[in-house]
């Protein structure tokens, strides 16, 4: 009896180990760009909604006079105005809205979403 629990112990804890090594991160891309083109998407989708929790955002900043800035609880990230650069960004969205702009032109380029 005292072997079957040992071994259902074991067991337990592999499967609690192997279901959170096989998570993956959710990727987003992040886009800002000339005219004054910004865009924050999964996969094709625009994001409006996202589950809170861990992502890697790959913020593609591809005019000099524009720069790709997001901020929300716990988020206060930007690619600089003057350099075009991609970036990778791993963040951890918490419930609450988040905000993305160019800085230099935030009023007419901006955009937001939810995490719940």
């Amino acid at each position: 009896m005292k072997r079957i629990c040992m071994l259902a112990a074991a067991a337990v804890a592999a499967a609690t180990v192997a279901g959170g090594a096989g998570a993956a991160t959710p990727k987003l891309t992040a886009a800002v760009s000339d005219p004054t083109n910004i865009s924050l998407k999964i996969g094709s989708a625009k994001v409006t909604s996202l589950k809170a929790g861990k992502y890697t955002i790959v913020v593609k900043d591809q005019a000099a006079d524009h720069n790709f800035h997001l901020t929300g609880p716990g988020v206060d990230k930007k690619t600089s105005v003057g350099a075009k650069t991609t970036a990778t960004w791993t963040v951890t969205l918490k419930k609450g809205t988040y905000k993305f702009v160019c800085d230099p032109h935030a009023s007419f380029m901006k955009g937001s979403f939810t995490v719940k």
